[in-house]
């Protein structure tokens, strides 16, 4: 009785062994001997102990955080750049056989491209072209990774850090460019009001009613408000008729005297 027993229960042992399960998420890459055999799951399937054995590999998007790197910019300004990526396998089979640890592979990597692209560039492309940088080094990365079977979806550049003397600097500039900008306006405002003086100066001067009536628009506005100021009206016409009998004076005064001839 005992004989047939023990049997039973080393094969009940073995057949629980070997038995496998695995979620949708997840795939088993088989070896057979030391060979690769194939990727199994998900669901249940079943493993010779000790002759077979099984890497389990995760095909959900996995998030990791690249830590903060020292980059030299392309016009000598020192920052620190952290960034975060996202990435997934798609080949179970080459994610286990073509590198040891694609995790940690793909982390170096990511590292090393942050530096070498960021160094390209200078510090305002990085702060202002951060979807271009973005795009440069995921294209990098998901091509170098591309035969260990991962596909890169996303590279995200997180932060910037800058030192308190390159931000009092980077202030300093932005100030100085927003006097530039307002000194700018000021001027072009200045040559559109000298345009429209000259164009009133021409209406004025092809008709005179203009003239006066403006010097009767600056008279009303004047009676408005409150002041102590006496204004004494003086017709146009007035002024004209000085001015004629300033011309003639002057013409008349200006004419040589005769002088005496000697007589022979």
């Amino acid at each position: 009785m005992f004989a047939y027993i023990i049997p039973v229960v080393l094969l009940i042992l073995l057949l629980l062994a070997s038995i496998r399960i695995l979620p949708e998420y997840r795939r088993g890459v088989v070896f057979f001997l030391g060979r690769f055999q194939g990727v199994k799951g998900p669901g249940l399937f079943f493993l010779i102990p000790v002759v077979q054995k099984m890497e389990v590999v995760d095909l959900r998007v996995i998030t990791m955080d690249v830590p903060e790197q020292d980059v030299i910019s392309q016009d000598n300004v020192t920052v620190r750049v952290n960034a975060v990526l996202y990435f997934r396998v798609v080949d179970p089979e080459r994610a286990i056989i073509q590198v040891e640890n694609f995790v940690n592979a793909t982390s170096q990597l990511a590292q090393t491209t942050l530096r070498s692209v960021l160094g390209k560039h200078d510090l305002d492309e990085m702060l202002s072209e951060r979807d271009k940088l973005n795009d440069d080094i995921q294209e990098i990365i998901d091509t170098q990774t591309e035969a260990w079977g991962i596909k890169v979806a996303n590279v995200e550049i997180k932060h910037v850090d800058l030192d308190e003397s390159m931000i009092r600097a980077i202030a300093r500039q932005a100030e100085a460019e927003r006097e530039r900008r307002a000194k700018v306006i000021h001027a072009e405002g200045e040559q559109q009001a000298a345009e429209k003086l000259v164009e009133a100066a021409d209406i004025m001067a092809r008709n005179p009613a203009a003239l006066q009536l403006r010097y009767l628009q600056t008279m009303s506005d004047m009676s408005n408000k409150n002041a102590s100021t006496i204004v004494f009206p003086l017709p146009m016409d007035i002024m004209e008729a000085f001015k004629t009998m300033r011309g003639f004076g002057t013409g008349a005064d200006s004419s040589p005297e005769p002088r005496d001839t000697p007589s022979p």
